[in-house]
């Protein structure tokens, strides 16, 4: 079975040439102690059987693309970025239609957290939709889940641009609490070129492996939007379990996944949204 990891963070120490973002209720403190670099990935996924994984440059680093991008170049075979982009700054405009020619570049990220999702609705990301739909470049989009309706008018509007919902759009809380919006995430499903990552779930329940209270959310996201467009991931420098661990509550731990619905949610889904051949 081909194991591809839907979103990882990796970064390197701050420096004064290259100064990490200041903590602040929009950018929080690094998830560990010490960097976590490509070698500690690369080790990380040799000893969980993970094959591939996609990069995005964690907030504390800001909005560049550098190091993930050298990582994924360094070693094609295993690594492949989703690359941030500022949609405030008019310079990035000139970037987009080339996106996916820079090697080891395979799609975007867009991210509103809750005090951002303004931004989604004064036009000042409209630009993005339409530049990213005619260059043909999947994008992955975090956003809360009471703010999805903003997403369902923006698969419409753009039926040729591919989405990826990050995290099932979970932001805080545990269980009922955390999941307490997900029919907006559901009603996104009407739309086929929108999928969701099933992603950093064990962040948001307060059961122990495996997981089993996730189960009833989980299965009515396989019932909305199929195998097809669910894609596993970790967010694995945040995650309090084991890399393992994170694997095998879908590959051992979901009696009604069929072989078949394993092989997509854990890796070819995934590649064939976003072409990673």
């Amino acid at each position: 079975m081909l194991i591809v990891d839907s979103q990882v963070h990796i970064w390197i120490p701050s420096t004064p040439q290259r100064p990490w973002l200041p903590a602040s209720p929009e950018i929080p403190a690094p998830h560990r102690p010490e960097p976590f670099t490509r070698e500690h990935l690369l080790k990380e996924m040799d000893g969980a059987g993970v094959n591939r994984a996609l990069l995005v440059t964690p907030l504390w680093e800001g909005v560049r693309n550098d190091y993930v991008l050298e990582s994924a170049q360094a070693h094609p075979d295993r690594l492949g970025v989703i690359g941030r982009l500022d949609h405030l700054q008019p310079e990035w405009r000139a970037r987009v239609p080339n996106w996916l020619n820079e090697r080891g570049m395979l799609g975007l990220r867009m991210l509103f957290r809750p005090t951002q999702v303004s931004q989604l609705e004064d036009g000042s990301a409209d630009w993005v939709w339409a530049a990213a739909e005619k260059a043909a470049i999947p994008t992955m989009v975090f956003l809360p889940q009471a703010a999805m309706p903003l997403i369902d008018r923006v698969a419409e509007r753009h039926p040729g641009l591919k989405l990826v919902i990050d995290h099932l759009g979970l932001t805080t809380g545990k269980d009922a609490e955390a999941f307490r919006d997900l029919d907006c995430v559901l009603a996104l499903a009407r739309h086929p070129n929108v999928a969701v990552k099933v992603s950093c779930l064990p962040h948001f329940t307060a059961d122990a492996y495996p997981f089993r209270a996730l189960h009833p959310y989980l299965r009515r996201i396989y019932d909305a939007f199929g195998a097809k467009r669910m894609f596993w991931g970790t967010d694995l420098s945040r995650s309090p379990y084991s890399y393992k661990q994170n694997i095998t509550m879908f590959t051992e731990e979901i009696p009604w996944l069929s072989a078949e619905d394993k092989h997509s949610i854990m890796g070819q889904g995934i590649c064939d949204w976003i072409g990673w051949k």
